[in-house]
Protein backbone atom coordinates (compact mmCIF):
# COMPACT_ATOMS: atom_id res chain seq x y z
CA UNK A 1 0.00 0.00 0.00
CA UNK A 2 1.16 3.53 -0.80
CA UNK A 3 -0.12 6.47 1.24
CA UNK A 4 0.54 10.02 0.17
CA UNK A 5 0.19 13.22 2.18
CA UNK A 6 1.90 15.83 4.32
CA UNK A 7 3.13 14.67 7.72
CA UNK A 8 1.49 16.90 10.31
CA UNK A 9 2.13 20.53 9.45
CA UNK A 10 5.09 19.81 7.18
CA UNK A 11 4.27 21.10 3.69
CA UNK A 12 6.48 18.54 1.96
CA UNK A 13 4.49 15.83 0.17
CA UNK A 14 5.53 12.42 1.52
CA UNK A 15 4.83 8.85 0.50
CA UNK A 16 4.62 6.05 3.03
CA UNK A 17 4.94 2.46 1.87
CA UNK A 18 3.17 -0.17 3.96
CA UNK A 19 3.52 -3.95 3.87
CA UNK A 20 2.36 -6.62 6.31
CA UNK A 21 0.75 -3.98 8.47
CA UNK A 22 3.93 -1.95 9.03
CA UNK A 23 5.58 1.11 7.56
CA UNK A 24 8.43 -0.08 5.34
CA UNK A 25 9.53 3.09 3.58
CA UNK A 26 9.22 6.87 3.91
CA UNK A 27 10.20 9.00 0.93
CA UNK A 28 9.49 12.19 -0.93
CA UNK A 29 6.37 11.76 -3.02
CA UNK A 30 5.90 12.33 -6.73
CA UNK A 31 2.52 14.04 -7.11
CA UNK A 32 2.09 12.47 -10.55
CA UNK A 33 2.34 8.91 -9.20
CA UNK A 34 -0.76 7.02 -8.10
CA UNK A 35 -1.29 5.93 -4.50
CA UNK A 36 -3.85 3.90 -2.60
CA UNK A 37 -4.81 6.68 -0.23
CA UNK A 38 -3.92 10.32 0.17
CA UNK A 39 -3.10 13.31 -1.93
CA UNK A 40 -1.76 16.82 -1.79
CA UNK A 41 -4.79 18.05 0.17
CA UNK A 42 -4.42 15.51 2.98
CA UNK A 43 -2.21 15.34 6.04
CA UNK A 44 -1.01 12.21 7.83
CA UNK A 45 -0.68 11.59 11.56
CA UNK A 46 -0.44 8.58 13.88
CA UNK A 47 -3.72 7.00 14.92
CA UNK A 48 -5.24 8.73 17.95
CA UNK A 49 -5.05 7.14 21.42
CA UNK A 50 -7.67 7.81 24.11
CA UNK A 51 -6.73 6.61 27.61
CA UNK A 52 -10.02 7.63 29.24
CA UNK A 53 -13.20 6.56 27.49
CA UNK A 54 -16.24 5.21 29.32
CA UNK A 55 -18.22 4.22 26.23
CA UNK A 56 -19.18 5.33 22.75
CA UNK A 57 -22.01 5.25 20.24
CA UNK A 58 -24.59 3.85 22.64
CA UNK A 59 -22.25 1.30 24.22
CA UNK A 60 -21.44 1.68 27.93
CA UNK A 61 -18.32 -0.09 29.18
CA UNK A 62 -19.73 0.48 32.69
CA UNK A 63 -22.83 -1.61 32.10
CA UNK A 64 -22.35 -5.09 33.56
CA UNK A 65 -24.59 -6.47 30.79
CA UNK A 66 -22.57 -5.05 27.89
CA UNK A 67 -21.82 -7.80 25.38
CA UNK A 68 -18.76 -8.59 23.30
CA UNK A 69 -20.70 -7.64 20.19
CA UNK A 70 -21.45 -4.20 21.65
CA UNK A 71 -17.83 -3.63 22.70
CA UNK A 72 -16.64 -4.53 19.21
CA UNK A 73 -19.27 -2.21 17.73
CA UNK A 74 -17.94 0.66 19.86
CA UNK A 75 -14.39 -0.16 18.77
CA UNK A 76 -15.36 0.02 15.11
CA UNK A 77 -17.36 3.20 15.67
CA UNK A 78 -14.28 4.82 17.19
CA UNK A 79 -12.53 4.38 13.85
CA UNK A 80 -14.79 7.18 12.60
CA UNK A 81 -13.09 9.40 15.17
CA UNK A 82 -9.59 8.27 14.21
CA UNK A 83 -9.10 6.36 17.48
CA UNK A 84 -6.98 3.29 16.81
CA UNK A 85 -6.10 2.42 20.43
CA UNK A 86 -7.74 3.21 23.75
CA UNK A 87 -8.20 2.38 27.42
CA UNK A 88 -11.81 1.44 28.16
CA UNK A 89 -12.53 3.09 31.48
CA UNK A 90 -14.49 1.65 34.40
CA UNK A 91 -15.63 4.12 37.05
CA UNK A 92 -16.47 3.80 40.75
CA UNK A 93 -18.81 0.99 41.73
CA UNK A 94 -19.10 -2.05 43.96
CA UNK A 95 -16.41 -4.70 43.85
CA UNK A 96 -18.67 -7.08 41.95
CA UNK A 97 -19.80 -4.46 39.46
CA UNK A 98 -16.26 -3.41 38.58
CA UNK A 99 -15.18 -7.05 38.36
CA UNK A 100 -18.02 -7.84 35.98
CA UNK A 101 -17.28 -4.86 33.73
CA UNK A 102 -13.58 -5.80 33.65
CA UNK A 103 -14.54 -9.39 32.86
CA UNK A 104 -16.65 -8.18 29.93
CA UNK A 105 -13.64 -6.38 28.46
CA UNK A 106 -11.34 -9.38 28.87
CA UNK A 107 -13.89 -11.69 27.27
CA UNK A 108 -14.28 -9.28 24.36
CA UNK A 109 -10.50 -9.20 23.89
CA UNK A 110 -10.45 -13.01 23.84
CA UNK A 111 -13.20 -13.16 21.24
CA UNK A 112 -12.30 -10.17 19.05
CA UNK A 113 -8.81 -9.60 17.60
CA UNK A 114 -9.93 -6.08 16.64
CA UNK A 115 -10.73 -5.13 20.22
CA UNK A 116 -7.74 -7.01 21.64
CA UNK A 117 -5.47 -4.95 19.44
CA UNK A 118 -7.21 -1.66 20.25
CA UNK A 119 -7.28 -2.14 24.03
CA UNK A 120 -3.84 -1.05 25.20
CA UNK A 121 -4.96 -1.33 28.82
CA UNK A 122 -7.93 -0.94 31.11
CA UNK A 123 -8.33 2.29 33.09
CA UNK A 124 -10.04 1.92 36.47
CA UNK A 125 -11.12 5.43 37.52
CA UNK A 126 -11.99 4.98 41.18
CA UNK A 127 -13.41 3.70 43.43
CA UNK A 128 -10.58 4.94 45.68
CA UNK A 129 -11.55 8.60 45.31
CA UNK A 130 -12.84 11.43 47.47
CA UNK A 131 -16.44 11.01 48.65
CA UNK A 132 -16.90 14.80 48.83
CA UNK A 133 -19.36 16.59 46.56
CA UNK A 134 -17.40 18.27 43.78
CA UNK A 135 -14.23 16.17 43.77
CA UNK A 136 -16.34 13.03 43.46
CA UNK A 137 -18.00 14.36 40.30
CA UNK A 138 -20.60 11.94 38.91
CA UNK A 139 -19.18 8.90 40.71
CA UNK A 140 -21.67 7.26 43.10
CA UNK A 141 -20.92 8.37 46.66
CA UNK A 142 -21.87 5.08 48.29
CA UNK A 143 -19.03 3.29 46.52
CA UNK A 144 -16.20 5.81 47.12
CA UNK A 145 -13.80 4.11 49.52
CA UNK A 146 -10.17 3.88 50.69
CA UNK A 147 -7.54 2.16 48.54
CA UNK A 148 -7.44 -1.59 49.08
CA UNK A 149 -4.57 -3.45 47.43
CA UNK A 150 -6.19 -6.84 47.92
CA UNK A 151 -9.34 -5.63 46.19
CA UNK A 152 -7.35 -4.19 43.32
CA UNK A 153 -5.35 -7.41 42.93
CA UNK A 154 -8.58 -9.39 42.57
CA UNK A 155 -9.67 -7.07 39.74
CA UNK A 156 -6.25 -7.45 38.18
CA UNK A 157 -6.61 -11.22 38.37
CA UNK A 158 -9.94 -10.95 36.53
CA UNK A 159 -8.24 -8.65 34.01
CA UNK A 160 -5.27 -11.03 33.63
CA UNK A 161 -2.95 -8.13 34.29
CA UNK A 162 -4.52 -5.80 31.74
CA UNK A 163 -5.37 -2.95 34.13
CA UNK A 164 -2.68 -0.46 33.19
CA UNK A 165 -4.01 2.74 34.76
CA UNK A 166 -5.84 3.53 38.00
CA UNK A 167 -7.09 6.92 39.15
CA UNK A 168 -7.27 7.49 42.91
CA UNK A 169 -7.26 10.23 45.52
CA UNK A 170 -4.15 10.24 47.73
CA UNK A 171 -5.68 11.71 50.90
CA UNK A 172 -6.93 8.32 52.06
CA UNK A 173 -4.91 6.52 54.75
CA UNK A 174 -2.89 3.82 53.04
CA UNK A 175 -2.87 5.60 49.67
CA UNK A 176 0.89 6.07 49.58
CA UNK A 177 1.56 2.39 50.16
CA UNK A 178 -0.96 1.50 47.47
CA UNK A 179 0.75 3.85 44.99
CA UNK A 180 4.12 2.28 45.70
CA UNK A 181 2.75 -1.23 45.19
CA UNK A 182 0.97 -0.28 41.98
CA UNK A 183 4.11 1.29 40.55
CA UNK A 184 6.11 -1.82 41.37
CA UNK A 185 3.46 -3.85 39.51
CA UNK A 186 3.84 -1.64 36.40
CA UNK A 187 0.45 0.01 36.85
CA UNK A 188 0.34 3.76 36.17
CA UNK A 189 -1.22 5.63 39.09
CA UNK A 190 -3.09 8.85 38.38
CA UNK A 191 -4.31 11.43 40.89
CA UNK A 192 -7.90 12.45 40.33
CA UNK A 193 -11.26 13.19 41.93
CA UNK A 194 -9.29 14.42 44.91
CA UNK A 195 -9.57 16.83 47.83
CA UNK A 196 -5.97 16.19 48.87
CA UNK A 197 -3.77 18.81 50.46
CA UNK A 198 -0.72 20.08 48.57
CA UNK A 199 1.48 17.99 50.90
CA UNK A 200 -0.53 14.86 50.12
CA UNK A 201 -0.21 15.54 46.37
CA UNK A 202 3.55 15.91 46.75
CA UNK A 203 3.76 12.70 48.78
CA UNK A 204 1.80 10.83 46.09
CA UNK A 205 4.13 12.02 43.36
CA UNK A 206 7.19 11.00 45.39
CA UNK A 207 5.60 7.57 45.91
CA UNK A 208 5.30 7.12 42.14
CA UNK A 209 2.03 8.69 40.95
CA UNK A 210 2.65 9.76 37.36
CA UNK A 211 -0.49 11.42 36.01
CA UNK A 212 -3.20 13.91 36.95
CA UNK A 213 -6.53 12.68 35.55
CA UNK A 214 -8.53 15.40 33.73
CA UNK A 215 -6.75 18.13 35.68
CA UNK A 216 -9.00 21.04 36.60
CA UNK A 217 -12.07 18.82 36.79
CA UNK A 218 -13.37 16.49 39.48
CA UNK A 219 -12.81 19.29 41.98
CA UNK A 220 -14.66 21.68 44.26
CA UNK A 221 -16.42 24.61 42.61
CA UNK A 222 -14.45 26.94 44.92
CA UNK A 223 -11.02 26.34 46.42
CA UNK A 224 -8.31 28.37 48.16
CA UNK A 225 -6.71 30.59 45.56
CA UNK A 226 -3.09 29.60 46.29
CA UNK A 227 -2.55 26.43 48.37
CA UNK A 228 -4.69 23.93 46.50
CA UNK A 229 -4.50 20.60 44.71
CA UNK A 230 -4.71 22.07 41.20
CA UNK A 231 -1.69 24.38 41.53
CA UNK A 232 0.26 21.62 43.25
CA UNK A 233 -0.31 19.19 40.38
CA UNK A 234 0.42 21.82 37.73
CA UNK A 235 3.73 22.69 39.36
CA UNK A 236 4.90 19.13 39.97
CA UNK A 237 7.34 18.20 37.22
CA UNK A 238 6.98 14.47 37.97
CA UNK A 239 3.30 14.48 37.04
CA UNK A 240 1.88 14.32 33.56
CA UNK A 241 -1.65 15.67 33.13
CA UNK A 242 -4.62 14.78 30.97
CA UNK A 243 -7.13 17.37 29.81
CA UNK A 244 -10.68 17.30 28.45
CA UNK A 245 -10.67 20.08 25.85
CA UNK A 246 -14.32 20.26 24.81
CA UNK A 247 -15.18 23.86 25.70
CA UNK A 248 -17.20 22.72 28.73
CA UNK A 249 -14.73 21.14 31.13
CA UNK A 250 -12.11 23.90 30.84
CA UNK A 251 -12.48 27.45 29.47
CA UNK A 252 -10.09 28.34 26.64
CA UNK A 253 -8.02 30.64 28.87
CA UNK A 254 -7.54 27.81 31.37
CA UNK A 255 -6.48 25.39 28.62
CA UNK A 256 -3.88 27.90 27.46
CA UNK A 257 -2.50 28.48 30.96
CA UNK A 258 -2.52 24.80 31.95
CA UNK A 259 -0.67 23.74 28.80
CA UNK A 260 1.88 26.51 29.23
CA UNK A 261 2.48 25.34 32.79
CA UNK A 262 2.57 21.59 32.22
CA UNK A 263 4.21 21.74 28.79
CA UNK A 264 3.45 19.77 25.63
CA UNK A 265 5.77 16.91 26.61
CA UNK A 266 3.76 16.09 29.76
CA UNK A 267 0.22 16.76 28.50
CA UNK A 268 -2.32 14.25 27.20
CA UNK A 269 -5.69 14.79 25.56
CA UNK A 270 -8.56 12.53 26.59
CA UNK A 271 -12.23 12.48 25.72
CA UNK A 272 -13.77 11.07 28.93
CA UNK A 273 -16.56 10.15 26.50
CA UNK A 274 -19.61 8.21 27.62
CA UNK A 275 -22.05 6.03 25.68
CA UNK A 276 -23.87 9.17 24.53
CA UNK A 277 -20.89 10.22 22.37
CA UNK A 278 -21.99 10.07 18.75
CA UNK A 279 -25.65 10.29 19.81
CA UNK A 280 -28.21 13.15 19.93
CA UNK A 281 -29.08 15.20 23.02
CA UNK A 282 -31.14 13.40 25.67
CA UNK A 283 -30.94 11.23 28.79
CA UNK A 284 -28.39 8.42 28.95
CA UNK A 285 -26.68 6.25 31.53
CA UNK A 286 -23.12 5.99 32.76
CA UNK A 287 -23.23 2.70 34.59
CA UNK A 288 -25.95 3.12 37.21
CA UNK A 289 -25.94 6.93 36.94
CA UNK A 290 -28.41 8.83 34.78
CA UNK A 291 -26.88 11.74 32.86
CA UNK A 292 -28.18 14.37 30.50
CA UNK A 293 -26.69 15.57 27.22
CA UNK A 294 -27.85 19.12 26.53
CA UNK A 295 -28.36 20.72 23.13
CA UNK A 296 -24.99 22.44 23.68
CA UNK A 297 -23.39 18.96 23.96
CA UNK A 298 -22.69 19.38 27.67
CA UNK A 299 -23.01 16.22 29.78
CA UNK A 300 -24.17 16.69 33.38
CA UNK A 301 -26.07 15.10 36.23
CA UNK A 302 -29.68 16.19 35.66
CA UNK A 303 -30.62 19.19 37.76
CA UNK A 304 -27.05 19.84 38.92
CA UNK A 305 -24.04 21.82 37.67
CA UNK A 306 -21.83 18.72 37.87
CA UNK A 307 -20.32 17.41 34.68
CA UNK A 308 -20.56 13.67 34.04
CA UNK A 309 -18.16 12.77 31.27
CA UNK A 310 -18.43 14.16 27.77
CA UNK A 311 -19.49 13.51 24.21
CA UNK A 312 -16.15 14.82 22.95
CA UNK A 313 -14.41 13.07 20.06
CA UNK A 314 -10.64 13.10 19.75
CA UNK A 315 -10.37 15.03 16.45
CA UNK A 316 -12.37 17.83 18.08
CA UNK A 317 -10.09 17.70 21.13
CA UNK A 318 -7.06 18.11 18.87
CA UNK A 319 -8.65 20.99 16.95
CA UNK A 320 -9.86 22.84 20.06
CA UNK A 321 -6.47 22.49 21.72
CA UNK A 322 -4.83 24.22 18.76
CA UNK A 323 -7.60 26.83 18.76
CA UNK A 324 -7.53 27.61 22.49
CA UNK A 325 -3.81 27.55 23.23
CA UNK A 326 -0.30 28.19 21.98
CA UNK A 327 -0.08 24.55 20.92
CA UNK A 328 0.50 23.88 17.24
CA UNK A 329 -1.38 21.19 15.37
CA UNK A 330 1.69 18.97 15.69
CA UNK A 331 1.71 19.61 19.46
CA UNK A 332 -1.97 18.71 19.78
CA UNK A 333 -1.51 15.55 17.71
CA UNK A 334 1.41 14.54 19.93
CA UNK A 335 -0.79 14.95 23.03
CA UNK A 336 -3.33 12.61 21.42
CA UNK A 337 -0.95 9.92 20.19
CA UNK A 338 2.76 9.82 21.11
CA UNK A 339 2.32 11.08 24.68
CA UNK A 340 -0.30 8.57 25.85
CA UNK A 341 1.71 5.80 24.16
CA UNK A 342 4.81 6.88 26.07
CA UNK A 343 2.98 7.11 29.40
CA UNK A 344 1.66 3.56 29.05
CA UNK A 345 4.92 2.16 27.72
CA UNK A 346 3.63 1.18 24.28
CA UNK A 347 5.50 3.76 22.21
CA UNK A 348 7.50 1.02 20.45
CA UNK A 349 4.32 0.13 18.57
CA UNK A 350 1.87 3.02 18.82
CA UNK A 351 1.80 6.78 18.54
CA UNK A 352 4.40 7.60 15.89
CA UNK A 353 5.18 7.35 12.19
CA UNK A 354 8.45 5.47 11.82
CA UNK A 355 9.83 2.71 9.63
CA UNK A 356 9.08 -0.63 11.21
CA UNK A 357 6.19 0.66 13.33
CA UNK A 358 2.57 -0.41 13.02
CA UNK A 359 0.78 1.39 10.21
CA UNK A 360 -1.89 2.93 12.45
CA UNK A 361 -2.58 6.23 10.74
CA UNK A 362 -5.16 8.91 10.09
CA UNK A 363 -5.46 11.05 6.98
CA UNK A 364 -7.26 14.35 7.37
CA UNK A 365 -7.82 17.86 6.07
CA UNK A 366 -6.79 20.71 8.32
CA UNK A 367 -8.27 24.20 8.11
CA UNK A 368 -5.68 26.31 9.90
CA UNK A 369 -7.74 29.50 9.80
CA UNK A 370 -10.74 27.94 11.53
CA UNK A 371 -8.89 25.18 13.43
CA UNK A 372 -11.03 22.36 12.10
CA UNK A 373 -9.93 18.79 11.47
CA UNK A 374 -11.88 16.77 8.90
CA UNK A 375 -11.03 13.09 9.15
CA UNK A 376 -10.80 11.36 5.77
CA UNK A 377 -9.28 7.90 6.38
CA UNK A 378 -8.41 5.70 9.36
CA UNK A 379 -5.83 2.98 8.75
CA UNK A 380 -5.12 0.13 11.18
CA UNK A 381 -2.38 -2.42 10.58
CA UNK A 382 -2.05 -1.09 7.05
CA UNK A 383 -5.75 -1.59 6.29
CA UNK A 384 -8.19 1.25 5.67
CA UNK A 385 -10.98 0.61 8.18
CA UNK A 386 -12.84 3.89 7.70
CA UNK A 387 -13.14 6.29 4.78
CA UNK A 388 -15.20 9.46 4.75
CA UNK A 389 -16.58 9.75 1.20
CA UNK A 390 -13.06 9.28 -0.03
CA UNK A 391 -11.98 7.60 -3.27
CA UNK A 392 -8.65 6.01 -3.92
CA UNK A 393 -6.60 7.80 -6.51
Amino acid sequence: MKIKGKIGTDDKLTELCVANGRITEWRDADSSQACNFGGEDLRIAPGLIDIQINGYDGVDFNDANTTTEQIVTATRSLWRAGVTAFCPTIITGSFDHIAKCVSNLVRAADESPEFARAMIGIHVEGPFISPEDGPRGAHPKQHARPPDWSEFQRWQDVARGRIRLITLSPEWPGAIGFIERAGAADVVVAIGHTAATPAQIADAARAGARLSTHLGNGSHAKIDRHPNYIWEQLANDDLWASFIVDGHHLPPSVVKCFLRSKGVARSILVSDAIAAAGKPAGRYRLGAVEVEVTSARRVCLPGTPYLAGSVLEMPEAVAKTAQYSDATLDDALRMASANPAELLGVCDEFGSIEIGRRADLILFRWDDENSTLDLAVTIINGEAVYTNQYRER
